[in-house]
Order: structure tokens, then C-alpha cells, then sequence
């Protein structure tokens, strides 16, 4: 499979824009976009979102441009998910990429000890999941709750929300978004 920052970088030099001007369009650092070009950095979901909003296309579209494996199979190994996108605390893979005509965004999330995805962001979608293993505090909007092994959400993204582990250790998720805007 091609590597995020290759994709990245043909993608910004078609556009015939420097990373400077990238930087100052999508508020990311120009040393950041440089390591992520690099794949010296696995880029956060909202990092690559915003750059990908600064070249005018959608994180769906970004990844249907990175080859995936000629010989479609419907089944996806642990060790073959590809990863979208990481922090230091953070891990979403996603379960499907290579599937065609894909219609919705499914993810692994692994949240590691206090892990948090920071200030709530909105986009517009909706999203759904199930936390498989620890305890993940989950903000949509105005109200909040502690959700266990078992428990799901389901809300419109356009809400800002925000994940958190609160668990005394690794927390996971399985989620789906629609439309899939990563």
C-alpha cells in the first residue's frame, strides 16, 4: 500500500502549492506536513482533515487515491488494518479500506491511558460504536457520559464531541462513521 505521505506530497504538488502555503491554509505546521510527507509521523484524524480541507478534498477521497490490494477479500486481519492516522495515545484503523465502492468509514480505536482526542470537533457525518474493552468518556454537545464494555453511541457529528479514556488503561472502540469523510 502506498504510504500517507506520499500520497500527500503528489497530491500538494499537483496543486502547485508549497508546504508553507499548505501550512498557512490548513493551520498545520509546515514541519509537521514536511515529517508527515516523510512518514516520519502517522498524522491524527483532524490533522489530516484540515490539511485535506486546504487542498480542497475530503479524507474519503485522499484514501481511494492510495492503492490498496488488487484481489479484494471481504475478510481483514489485525496485522493488515491499515492505520489512518495515530498520536502518541491514539490509534484508529480502519477495518474495510480496500473494499469498493465503501460507503462507510468502520474503525478500530485504541485509546491508550488517558488518552484524549482534545478540544470537541464537529464534521458532518454520523458516527456509531461500541466500546469493546476499558471505559471511554464520550462529550457530544452538552452532555456526557461514562461508557463501559457493551455500551454504544450513536449522534450527528456535526455536534462537537470529544473521546477520553478514563480507564486505568488501553481503552477500544469499534465505530463506523457515514458518510466516511477519513
Amino acid at each position: 500500500m502506498a504510504k500517507v505521505g506520499k500520497r500527500l506530497r503528489e497530491l500538494r504538488l499537483r496543486r502547485a502549492i508549497s508546504i508553507r502555503e499548505l501550512a498557512a491554509r490548513s493551520g498545520v505546521s509546515h514541519s509537521t506536513i514536511s515529517l508527515i510527507e516523510q512518514d516520519g509521523i502517522s498524522p491524527t484524524v483532524n490533522t489530516l482533515q484540515a490539511v485535506m480541507d486546504a487542498l480542497g478534498t475530503t479524507l474519503s477521497g485522499f484514501f481511494t487515491g492510495i492503492e490498496t490490494n488488487l484481489h479484494y477479500s471481504p475478510f481483514y486481519r489485525s496485522a493488515d488494518l491499515p492505520e489512518i492516522g495515530s498520536a502518541d495515545s491514539i490509534s484508529y484503523q480502519v477495518i474495510g479500506a480496500d473494499h469498493p465502492d465503501r460507503t462507510i468509514l468502520m474503525l478500530r480505536e485504541n485509546y491508550a491511558r488517558g488518552a484524549d482526542t482534545g478540544t470537541p470537533f464537529a464534521h458532518p457525518a454520523q458516527e456509531a460504536g461500541v466500546v469493546v474493552t476499558g471505559s471511554i468518556e464520550l462529550t457530544v454537545g452538552t452532555q456526557t457520559a461514562v461508557l463501559e464494555p457493551g455500551d454504544g453511541y450513536y449522534f450527528d457529528s456535526r455536534q462537537p464531541h470529544r473521546f477520553r479514556n478514563v480507564f486505568d488503561g488501553e481503552s477500544q472502540i469499534v465505530s463506523a462513521v457515514n458518510p466516511p469523510t477519513y
